[in-house]
């Protein structure tokens, strides 16, 4: 079969074996592919990934830069044939999407980042029976392939805890940011900000929903807005809990009491933004530390591969809350594959460019302009060495 394959950085075109379904496997046709912002990293970050990932214990599932290995984990396939030990409960034919793992041996591998679990830049590979979920409501395979990075944004979102009436600012708008957009809108979030210095991805913010859309050259995402009050400097944080403190002493019962029932009913909790870090660069953690409010909540979704430095005592008296996140649950990955088919989150904008396998290496060349192309996908069937729109 047709795949294409990174070793050394480079991506060529090759033949390779027909893949064979082990004990619990599923081999499936591609459909769709989408490229991802970690296959453009991995191709020149394979090593630094490997020796990161040896610190959590998974540094032996992943390639090293030598090996020849085959990306693509944001797919859309049709069931093919069942290894042995399946329980078939999907009709050969049938069009799905899946988690990319793989069980090899006594390890989880991810398929399109392994060095034995083939992904889905090829026009068959192997999944795991357990991850399929067949795709609903006669939904294209286009848009089935926006499952995987759309589950990334909804884990990002629902880590962030957000409520409707919160405004969200969003810095970076590439597909993670444009993504985390959709699901915010989606979820009622009433005021979206969200920033980015290309014109481009601005506009595609905009397309997809974002309710405000800045260009860093010209201002900033933290600037005050009308009606926003967040607290904006220590004294008025102080002042915020010595006045408190001075009025609920003025009523008739324990003023301790009085406060305790208004933490309980969620009263009087002073207001803060969401901010989503959809860069991945160093620097911006520090950028939005300087520039946030206080009591701030930082949700971290850019990966940034190179070693950062931020000023811990200025979050400190910011009190600002830094969460990471990272990946999706099986429950994540399922609702958002509904959420898409039924028309409830608008994604579709996201999706700028589609190629053949022969035009892979030109894929990833073009996704470096941000004004061109934010999601790529692959069509291992079609013959086109250039993305051309969808």
């Amino acid at each position: 079969m047709k795949a294409v394959v990174c070793q050394n950085a480079e991506l060529s075109l090759v033949e390779l074996p027909e893949p064979v379904p082990g004990r619990g496997q599923v081999l499936v046709e591609v459909l769709r592919c989408g490229i991802c912002g970690s296959d453009l990293h991995m191709r020149h970050q394979c090593d630094p990934m490997k020796a990161l990932l040896e610190k959590v214990g998974f540094g032996k599932q992943l390639p090293s830069s030598n090996q020849p290995f085959v990306f693509g984990h944001e797919l859309c396939c049709e069931v093919l044939e069942y290894g042995p030990g399946c329980e078939q409960k999907l009709k050969p034919g049938t069009r799905v999407v899946a988690q990319p793992v793989l069980r090899i041996g006594g390890d989880i591998h991810l398929a399109g980042l392994s060095p034995i679990a083939t992904g889905g830049y090829a026009e068959r590979m192997l999944l795991q029976e357990s991850a399929l979920v067949p795709v609903p409501n006669g939904l294209s395979a286009d848009m089935a392939a926006l499952t995987e990075p759309m589950a990334v944004a909804w884990h990002a979102v629902r880590r962030s805890e957000i409520a409707r009436k919160d405004v969200a600012i969003v810095v970076g708008c590439g597909p993670v940011g444009l993504a985390v957009i959709c699901l915010l809108k989606a979820q009622g979030v009433g005021t979206v900000v969200a920033s980015d210095f290309s014109a481009g991805r601005r506009a595609l913010a905009q397309r997809c929903g974002a309710d405000i859309v800045i260009d860093p050259k010209q201002g900033s995402p933290f600037a005050e807005r009308p009606h926003e009050d967040f607290i904006r400097d220590l004294p008025a944080l102080l002042e915020l809990s010595v006045g408190t403190r001075e009025k609920l002493g003025k009523l008739p019962i324990p003023w301790h009491l009085a406060w305790r029932l208004a933490e309980k009913l969620g009263a009087g909790a002073p207001k803060r933004p969401v901010i989503f870090e959809c860069v991945g660069v160093p620097g911006i953690v520090q950028q939005i530390i300087d520039g946030a409010p206080l009591l701030s909540r930082v949700v971290v979704a850019g990966v940034c591969m190179q070693v950062d430095r931020y000023e811990p005592a200025l979050a400190i008296h910011k009190e600002i809350d830094l969460r990471f996140v990272f990946g999706h649950s099986p429950l994540e990955y399922r609702d958002t594959l509904h959420l898409i088919a039924e028309g409830k989150v608008n994604c579709a904008p996201m999706l700028t460019g589609i190629v053949g396998l022969d035009g892979v290496a030109n894929a990833f060349e073009a996704l470096k302009d941000p004004e061109l192309h934010a999601k790529i996908l692959i069509d291992p069937r079609r013959l086109a060495a250039q993305p051309v729109p969808v």
